[in-house]
């Protein structure tokens, strides 16, 4: 069956499935594969709970009327997508970098959404899966759509690009993130300026940090939009304080590494004729969840929960942030970064190394990688080993940053420090 074909039976009720969990009625559900499963079992099974077709990419599950036989069912879920995209005029805002990708996609989402009605990615599915969904999940009543596109190799950006067609793009920074999977810091900048080609070859616009010296030589071709001259950064204690068109604006994000993510959302607002005052209602009102940056005070710590992800480049630039706040006593709790490769022992003693120049005397590292760098009773290979020894020796009256790449799952430490 041709995409159009496909498109039709899609455009009657606009609605794409990929978990049974989730069905909704009269959806299209797409038999998706993985390393541990396989989704083409499951076709006769979203039928029968209320999908109007399933897509399969296996003759064998094609045992009703209302199965599609496909040869790719991922393919035609991007193919399909792109179709949709195609299909409308609005404009579409496609971001990626080595940090803070989700926070200034939300931030944007939540500065544009005061005057138009937007569609941006959930959470982070921001994938070669991820991107089609939110594709497919823009109506004809969308009047912005933001596209969070994440990759740890290279190609995929300009994969996602080629998906969802942005017309103007943003790349928050080049960092050490996925060094295994892109080669190192070169296959990084390579990588993710691919939203760069796509934009360059396409005569669209790029929007850049003008303080950013690889955004500047990577968009000498592209027709650009620096970051607006009237911004200002004022201070971070521990909240970033900025001034924009002659507003002072107290956001409820911790970290000057932030104000680069406030920055472009206030920027791009002010493009799209977003006013000042809900630029900065916008701003005021936004606050960080899913272990980002979250402030957390329990009954006698301050926490700073930076649990969602970490690499050097942001370990690095959260450890400078928490040493400038102003507090008594302060604590670091520090998990693996992954997907380093070769350089991951490397990057690991380095923040050992930081941590030991800024002077910090409270700091606990977890994880196989930085018990590699051992250098004191400090270190804990394991989450329950470090887990055992805040449950002797509890933690009181500190101020807390918390970090560590998400499969540490450092969060957990919220059941026991107290």
């Amino acid at each position: 069956m041709e995409i159009k074909d496909i498109y039709k039976l899609y455009s009657k009720n606009f609605l794409i499935d990929t978990d049974t969990r989730k069905i909704r009625k009269n959806s299209i559900f797409f038999c998706l594969k993985g390393e541990n499963f396989n989704g083409n079992k499951f076709a006769k099974k979203a039928i029968s709970l209320g999908a109007s077709y399933a897509i399969v990419d296996e003759e064998e599950y094609c045992q009703h009327s209302n199965i599609i036989l496909v040869d790719n069912v991922l393919i035609t879920l991007q193919k399909l997508a792109n179709h949709h995209r195609k299909q409308f005029k609005f404009p579409i805002v496609g971001l990626t970098g080595s940090n803070g990708k989700t926070t200034t996609k939300e931030l944007i989402n939540t500065v544009l959404s005061k005057k138009y009605k937007t569609t941006a990615t959930k959470g982070n599915l921001n994938n070669h899966i991820g991107v089609p969904l939110t594709l497919l999940s823009m109506s004809l009543e969308t009047e912005i759509g933001i596209i969070e596109m994440g990759a740890n190799h290279q190609k995929e950006i300009e994969l996602l690009s080629a998906i969802c067609e942005p017309d103007y793009g943003y790349i928050t920074n080049f960092g050490k993130a996925h060094l295994e999977g892109f080669g190192g810091v070169k296959g990084v900048i390579k990588g993710k300026s691919e939203l760069y080609k796509f934009l360059e070859k396409n005569k669209k616009t790029a929007f850049i940090n003008p303080k950013d010296k690889i955004q500047i030589n990577k968009t000498k071709n592209i027709k650009t939009i620096k970051f607006d001259r009237s911004l200002q950064f004022l201070e971070v204690n521990p909240f970033v304080k900025f001034s924009f068109k002659s507003s002072t604006i107290q956001s409820n994000l911790i970290g000057k590494y932030n104000y680069n993510n406030i920055a472009i959302a206030c920027t791009i607002g002010d493009y799209f004729k977003v006013s000042i005052n809900d630029i900065k209602s916008a701003i005021e009102s936004y606050y960080p969840d899913n272990n980002r940056s979250q402030i957390i005070k329990t009954n006698s710590n301050n926490i700073i929960l930076d649990a969602y992800n970490a690499n050097p480049s942001s370990m690095k630039v959260a450890i400078e942030n928490f040493f400038s706040i102003k507090a008594k006593y302060k604590t670091l709790i520090l998990g693996d970064m992954f997907e380093l490769g070769k350089e991951s022992l490397n990057e690991h003693k380095a923040i050992v190394d930081l941590i030991d120049q800024k002077g910090f005397d409270q700091y606990y590292f977890v994880g196989d990688n930085f018990y590699q760098a051992k250098t004191s009773n400090r270190f804990f290979r394991t989450f329950d080993d470090l887990n055992s020894y805040f449950k002797k020796n509890p933690l009181k009256h500190q101020s807390i940053l918390i970090k560590g790449s998400r499969g540490m799952r450092l969060e957990r430490l919220l059941d026991i420090i107290n």
